[in-house]
């Protein structure tokens, strides 16, 4: 049963790593990768020959040497050279070869993981599951995490460090495994042919061994694999536990950089170093736990190594000293069995590297699996949705849950008409945000049906600025290539930032060197700049002012009533009302007449 289990273990590790490695040779870049690999196996099988030549002119320099015979000596030193020669270009090429593999292999996987967790919301879902807690059940969102199911985590760390590390050590491990075996095909004849036979006596009857140094070297390397697996397979789990441990401590440090304003002003600092302390030490304490399992396997494999060393010359000797074989003879067999015991010994000699790989693998599979259901269900909700496009924003049927499983709204119809500017009140913890991502079509744990007009766009509490110059910043997701100098300045000086006017090449982190209230007014102008039908607003204004905030309204509805659109809000204020006509109000559900903890209530605006 053991044995089967490991079995099926094996070949399902097997197959994880053709699933993450077939797409590449089947690729737009299969020729190139095909090539490469073939030349990458003709080298290996090329240096491989070059031993075989090179274990042959061992016997005949060592006999030259115990002959004491000049000319064959001063001959086989020049052989020696070109052999040499051969085998460096040999060396250099293949190392040259195998290491462009890697890295146009690690290029393809890469850009094809991160296009696919940048595809249909992939990365935002992923995140939402995995600082869910519990998984909601299955209502119909598909792509969402079952409960109990791991939800990979460290995507950064996926993309970067796995997928460098998983085409690293494929190739090395792959190709160093077709070595040995070359190795042990081209080199056991020659170890069989030079061994002999061993002839021994047990009651009165006599038995010979043929090709005895090939059977010592399989039995050497075969209880060297056993015992090497059993102290290192725990190795497997450590490597994988490691990287989870180091990713999340990364990610830590990295959030206390984004957020060193709020850390200094709350000061949190030793909070912070408390909580990155707890983090490190766990990574720490499993390293530990790691070198301690490496320092046993280093161990044993050092001495499995220096034994192999003289281990041949023991088996051999009393041929030689009874004058069966000379000095050169025994040294073509102390070379030969070296290599079939390097060959035999690969097991032994990258249990550890075969263990970081298991590793690296499954951390990977997971990942690329994840994206694949999440891919899956982005193309189904982008369809649902294509079928109710329409020139309003719509909603039938709509119930919405968190990721808990608690429901805040069930089969709410919600209709918005061009020109129709809908403000959403409710509150605190309603779900008035979650109302706005599920029609902005991002909320997995949404059912139902949602239309959202062309030409919208969504001001998010949380307004995105990436690192760069600052024109970069007021114009994405486009290329700030698409507006001209006058179309930028212009909208900084609608949204009331004309102090930003003369820094449009100014490169900065946006989001930590602008204040809350600038960093609103920017988001606002990247709205101003691209003139949207539809504005979809979740507290856009509330760190202004109120001239402020009435200026800014003012323009977004002009904006978009213009445009045959109409704004949907989300704010607090009771200021912001006059700029809308119409209410939809979250209103608690009292009285047990459904799951729902809120329904929407529809009135117009006096």
């Amino acid at each position: 049963m053991r044995l089967a289990a490991k079995s099926a273990h094996f070949m399902r590790f097997v197959r994880q790593v053709l699933h993450l490695s077939l797409p590449y040779f089947n690729s737009t870049e299969k020729w190139k990768a095909r090539a490469l690999l073939v030349a990458i196996i003709a080298l290996n099988l090329a240096a491989v020959y070059m031993l075989v030549l090179l274990n042959e002119w061992n016997r005949v320099f060592y006999d030259a040497l115990q002959n004491k015979d000049s000319a064959v000596f001063w001959t086989q030193l020049g052989r020696f050279t070109y052999l040499a020669m051969i085998f460096i270009v040999i060396a250099v090429y293949r190392f040259y070869l195998t290491q462009l593999l890697q890295v146009r292999w690690r290029a393809w996987m890469t850009r094809d993981l991160m296009r696919r967790w940048l595809t249909g919301q992939a990365f935002y879902r992923m995140e939402l599951g995995r600082y869910a807690g519990a998984p909601a059940p299955d209502t119909g969102a598909a792509g969402l995490p079952e409960p109990g199911q791991r939800v990979p985590d460290n995507p950064d760390q996926r993309l970067q460090e796995d997928v460098n590390l998983f085409t690293s050590q494929t190739v090395g491990l792959s190709m160093g495994a077709l070595n040995a075996v070359v190795t042990l095909v081209s080199f056991v004849g020659i170890l069989w042919s030079l061994s002999g036979s061993f002839s021994f006596n047990i009651g009165g009857h006599d038995f010979t061994i043929p090709g005895f140094m090939v059977w010592m070297a399989v039995l050497y390397c075969g209880v060297g694999s056993v015992l090497t697996h059993y102290i290192g397979r725990p190795l497997i789990g450590l490597n994988f536990e490691q990287q989870k441990r180091e990713a999340d401590f990364r990610h830590h440090l990295v959030r206390v950089r984004e957020y060193s304003e709020s850390i200094a002003l709350d000061k949190g600092e030793a909070v912070e170093n408390r909580n990155l302390d707890t983090r490190f030490t766990s990574a720490l304490a499993n390293y530990l736990k790691l070198i301690a399992k490496q320092k046993q396997l280093v161990g044993f494999t050092a001495l499995f190594g220096q034994a192999a060393t003289v281990f041949p010359f023991i088996i051999a000797a009393p041929r030689f000293f009874s004058g069966a074989i000379q000095l050169g003879e025994l040294m073509q067999i102390s070379s030969a069995f070296d290599r079939v015991q390097g060959a035999l010994s690969w097991f032994v000699d990258n249990y550890d590297s075969l263990a970081s790989w298991r590793a690296t693998t499954e951390r990977l599979t997971s990942f690329e699996a994840a994206l694949s259901k999440q891919n899956q269900a982005s193309t189904q909700a982008q369809q649902a949705q294509a079928a109710m496009n329409s020139g309003a924003i719509e909603a039938q049927d709509l119930t919405l849950q968190l990721p808990a499983g608690v429901t805040l709204l069930q089969g709410a119809t919600l209709h918005a008409a061009p020109g129709e500017h809908t403000l959403v009140q409710g509150p605190s913890g309603s779900g008035k945000s979650t109302l706005l991502r599920a029609l902005a079509g991002i909320w997995p744990w949404a059912t139902g049906r949602v239309a959202l007009p062309p030409r919208t766009m969504v001001i998010p509490q949380r307004p995105y600025f990436p690192d760069g110059a600052l024109r970069g910043a007021l114009a994405y997701p486009d290329n700030a290539s698409d507006y001209t100098d006058d179309q930028l300045k212009q909208a900084l000086n609608d949204a009331l930032l004309p102090g930003l006017t003369g820094r449009l090449d100014d490169r900065d982190n946006w989001t930590q060197k602008l204040s809350g209230g600038e960093q609103q007014r920017l988001a606002i102008a990247r709205v101003l700049l691209k003139k949207p039908a539809w504005v979809l607003a979740d507290e856009a204004t509330s760190a202004l002012d109120m001239a402020a905030e009435q200026n800014l309204y003012e323009k977004l509805r002009s904006l978009t009533q213009h445009a045959g659109g109409a704004l949907l809000s989300i704010a607090h204020r009771p200021t912001v009302a006059p700029f809308h006509l119409r209410r939809w109000q979250l209103q608690p559900i009292e009285g047990g007449e459904t799951s729902a903890r809120y329904r929407v209530e529809t009135s117009a605006i006096t």
